[in-house]
């Protein structure tokens, strides 16, 4: 073969990632309390995702992806998350090398990234992600970009992935419960400018520098994106994390202390997907949107009918219910759409079960009713019971009658007594609340701490589980039973600081209507407000120096004005003439072309015209105005899944 002459800078990108080992880090460790209780007992990265724990996704998607050397950093529960890992398949792959590197005093992301720099084990740009992503992108399209820009400027050194995610004009909220994101980007090169998370201000305002509108000849503002968290990086963020100790979060300190700083030039870039999926659960809101997606086979190879690293596969029969081989099933037990039952698992007669995962050797009794739930494995739920979008971890015993309400959550080993109702937004555990509150909180980073049940290893039997439980019970857990009813176990907690507020926005349950309501009338006063101001800053939209007023901004807020009355009127007239379900999503589909709009403005304008059907309904009490909501809610509620079964994404406010 005759050698090529002389160097070939433009050599194809595909070529030298073949030439590269490409490498990425996994961090294990989300710095974050948002799983409590459940998180004081398992490490984040096992809890289980349809089934598979939530690392397996991330490992199995970096290896489809021609990733060859995986760092997983793990820092809480590292015992846990070690073992898992040298028992699991991952440990011995041929081209796809995975390794551990244990910390016991990080506390941050910025913390982990240190201590890698000091083991000099990156050779060269790699893949940053937590072990928590769910991902099916192909990486060649983004890092060839990335090697690109590179080549021609040095302070190139991250690519962040994004994707199109339009958040709820209704909450502020993206379908994952995050708050809303503000992005400047260069619509040319495709620079980051700007990135705000107004998780602290829901005004729906933002500042941007003179400078940056001077600086910069076209800018697109946008808060229509999801982070999917999701970097390439170069080698230099490394060091750039050692250099700086104020750096701790990913996106707060090191993007933000970035993008502000014109001494050093550094630059961000985004790499936008459009056919791909990719998501992070940062919220149990997030983990019930994504497991939703996995069933639903958004996230396709990665799907329970499917064999991948981690899973056992199940059988998909029709509407989208899954089964495993050996499930002992009542001939009288109802098993709905959307619903995903684990191997070793029997139900009772007379039992219902939708929209649910239900783990491997559960045992669910007669006259059951379970909706919108997450079941984990070796669970008991006896006669009777109720539950409705919940999360129930391992071993758990819910007795005859046990109810539970929208948003409870039950960690390891409760045991709920008779006919006892958990409120709604409830956390249970066998370990009381922590007083003392750090940054992360010391609990989580030691698996020997005292005051904390030594967790064994996720790998154990359920005998092995119950007779460590059984010797390691203190007193004042053998006598939390009188917080969940007769024969029960468990500490309920008590709310944060952000009390419901919080707790309802980032539960597994669909939000209340009667906060919905209020939601709406907060809204509507801000909008009168800004308008009355001129103030007016569309979802997505391109800011230039010399067209501070854009007559194409009014004009877009004029059609989607008339475009919201004229699908009013259509369902005003569906609901007094009785007009078929299939006639409304067909004129209505009909308005979105002919306005240009997306299906996710037909979902909001028809839930505005429901709200205004309910609000017009007569009521004297605030009361009764709630019970109209539900009432329309209720009446409509397959209308809404049928149309939203047809757009990409879910406006991520309704029950699935």
């Amino acid at each position: 073969m005759v050698a090529k002459k002389g160097g070939n800078r433009g050599e194809d990108a595909e070529d030298e990632l073949k030439r590269e080992p490409l490498q990425a880090i996994l961090l294990a460790d989300s710095f974050a309390t948002k799983f409590r209780p459940i998180t004081l007992e398992r490490p984040k990265v096992l809890l289980p995702l349809v089934n598979v724990p939530m690392i397996d996704y991330t490992l199995a998607w970096l290896e489809s992806a021609g990733v060859e050397e995986v760092f997983v950093f793990c820092c809480a529960h590292s015992k846990q998350v070690i073992d898992y890992l040298k028992n699991s398949k991952w440990f011995g792959q041929p081209n796809f090398a995975v390794s551990t590197i244990e910390s016991h005093d990080s506390i941050s992301a910025g913390d982990a990234l240190r201590l890698i720099y000091e083991r000099h084990v990156i050779n060269g740009d790699f893949i940053l992600v937590t072990g928590d992503t769910v991902s099916n992108m192909p990486l060649i399209q983004a890092l060839k970009e990335h090697k690109e820009r590179r080549r021609k400027d040095n302070n190139a050194v991250m690519t962040i992935v994004i994707k199109q995610s339009k958040p709820s004009s209704i909450t502020n909220q993206s379908r994952l419960g995050t708050e809303e994101l503000f992005m400047a980007i260069d619509p040319g090169t495709k620079q980051l400018l700007y990135y705000e998370d107004k998780a602290d201000d829901r005004k729906g305002t933002i500042s941007l520098d003179k400078g940056l509108l001077m600086d910069n000849a076209s800018i697109s503002l946008h808060n229509d994106k999801q982070d999917c968290y999701i970097d390439i990086c170069s080698p230099e963020v490394l060091s750039l994390f050692t250099d700086n100790f104020d750096y701790q979060h990913l996106r707060r300190h090191f993007v933000k202390g970035l993008l502000v700083d014109d001494i050093m030039g550094y630059k961000i870039f985004t790499h936008e997907i459009h056919a791909s999926y990719a998501a992070r659960i940062d919220n149990y809101r997030s983990y019930d949107t994504i497991s939703k997606d996995i069933i639903q086979r958004w996230t396709y190879p990665l799907v329970p009918d499917v064999q991948f690293f981690g899973n056992c596969a199940s059988k998909l029969e029709r509407r989208g219910m899954y089964r495993a081989s050996e499930v002992g099933l009542s001939r009288s037990a109802q098993i709905g759409p959307f619903t995903v039952i684990g191997n070793g698992t029997s139900i009772g007669s007379n039992t219902e079960i939708s929209d649910s995962v239900v783990g491997e050797d559960c045992v669910i009794g007669s006259n059951v009713s379970i909706e919108g739930c997450y079941i984990w494995n070796n669970v008991t739920i006896e006669n009777g019971c109720k539950l409705r979008h919940a999360i129930v971890c391992d071993g758990v015993i819910m007795k005859s009658g046990a109810v539970l309400e929208p948003g409870a959550v039950l960690s390891f080993k409760v045991v709920v007594g008779q006919q006892f109702i958990v409120p709604a937004y409830s956390k249970v555990s066998l370990l009381q609340q922590p007083v003392i509150k750090d940054s992360d909180e010391e609990l989580e980073y030691d698996d020997n701490s005292s005051g904390i049940i030594g967790i064994p290893s996720i790998s154990s039997t359920p005998e092995k589980l119950n007779d460590q439980f059984g010797t390691k019970l203190s007193d004042s857990q053998r006598r939390a039973g009188s917080e969940v009813g007769d024969g029960g176990v468990g500490f309920i907690w008590s709310l944060g600081e952000g009390g419901h507020e919080e707790e309802w926005r980032h539960s597994v349950a669909p939000i209340p209507a009667d906060k919905l309501i209020e939601i709406i009338r907060t809204a509507t006063d801000e909008l009168e407000i800004s308008n009355q101001d001129g103030n007016f800053l569309p979802p997505s939209g391109e800011l230039e120096p010399d067209s501070v007023d854009n007559d194409s901004d009014e004009d877009a807020r004029d059609d989607y004005s008339y475009f919201e009355k004229e699908v009013e009127a259509t369902f005003l007239r569906a609901v007094h003439e009785n007009v078929k379900e299939d006639h409304i999503i067909l004129e209505v589909n009909a308005l979105r072309l002919s306005y240009n709009l997306t299906s996710t403005d037909c979902a909001s304008a028809l839930f505005y015209s429901m709200m205004k059907l309910a609000s017009d309904t007569p009521h004297d009490t605030p009361g009764e105005l709630v019970k109209n909501v539900a009432t329309v809610i209720t009446k409509w509620k397959q209308l809404l899944k049928d149309y939203l079964s047809s757009i990409d994404e879910e406006v991520g406010i309704w029950p699935y």
